[in-house]
C-alpha cells in the first residue's frame, strides 16, 4: 500500500495558533512526571491502536523505559472528567544551534475524537514544546517544533497540524503495510 508521509515544522513560538475551542471546565493537559512504561504504553494503544502504531509495540519493558528517561523526553496527558482522553509525547534533541522538539505522538482516544478536544491539545503539546529547553538542563533554546504524519493517521492530521501554524517541509510517498497493532502487552511474555 502507498504510504504518503508528512513532515511538518514551526520556526518560531509565534507561528502557534490557538485550537478555535477552549477546553471544557473539566478537561485538563497534565504533565507526567515520571511516566511508567505500563502507562505510556496504555496511552499509546488507546490513541493508536486505530491509527496501526505498532513501531513501539516491539519494545520490551525495559527499551520502552528507556525511550521514556532519554533526555528531553515529555509526556502531556489531556484528562476529560477525571479521566485520559489523549496525550502528547514530545523529545527534545539539543544540538548546538538550539534545540530541536519533535512531537513524538499525538492523538485523542476513540471517544474524545469529535468533540473539539484535538485543537487545544495539540496547541498546548506545542505551546510546551517551545517552553522545553526551560524544564531541561543545558539544553539549549529550542529553535524547531516539527513532527511527521502519515495518511494511516487519523483524516484531519494534517489539517490540525496546519490550523495549529505548522507547515510542511517535506512529503514522501513509500510503499508500505500498517503494521499490527494488536501485540501483547509486553513481547517478552506475549509466549507465556
Amino acid at each position: 500500500m502507498l504510504v504518503t508521509t508528512t513532515h511538518l515544522e514551526q520556526t518560531d513560538p509565534a507561528q502557534l495558533v490557538p485550537g478555535s475551542r477552549p477546553l471544557p471546565d473539566d478537561a485538563a493537559v497534565v504533565p507526567v512526571r515520571q511516566i511508567s512504561p505500563e502507562f505510556s504504553k496504555f496511552l499509546y494503544r488507546s490513541v493508536g491502536s486505530s491509527w496501526n502504531w505498532g513501531d513501539r509495540l516491539v519494545l520490551t519493558r525495559s527499551e520502552w523505559e528507556q525511550v521514556l528517561r532519554a533526555p528531553g523526553s515529555e509526556t502531556w496527558v489531556l484528562y476529560t472528567g477525571g479521566a485520559p482522553a489523549g496525550y502528547v509525547e514530545l523529545l527534545g534533541r539539543p544540538a548546538e544551534a538550539g534545540t530541536d522538539v519533535e512531537i513524538m505522538y499525538f492523538g485523542l482516544f476513540p471517544e474524545a475524537i469529535g468533540r473539539g478536544l484535538g485543537g487545544a491539545l495539540l496547541a498546548e503539546g506545542i505551546r510546551q514544546a517551545w517552553q522545553l529547553d526551560g524544564r531541561w538542563d543545558r539544553f539549549p533554546p529550542v529553535r524547531r517544533v516539527w513532527v511527521h504524519t502519515c495518511s494511516l493517521d487519523g483524516p484531519a492530521a494534517v489539517a490540525n497540524y496546519q490550523a495549529r501554524g505548522m507547515s510542511v517541509f517535506k512529503t514522501e510517498v513509500e510503499e508500505a503495510e500498517p503494521q499490527d497493532a494488536a501485540a501483547g502487552l509486553w513481547p517478552e511474555t506475549a509466549a507465556v
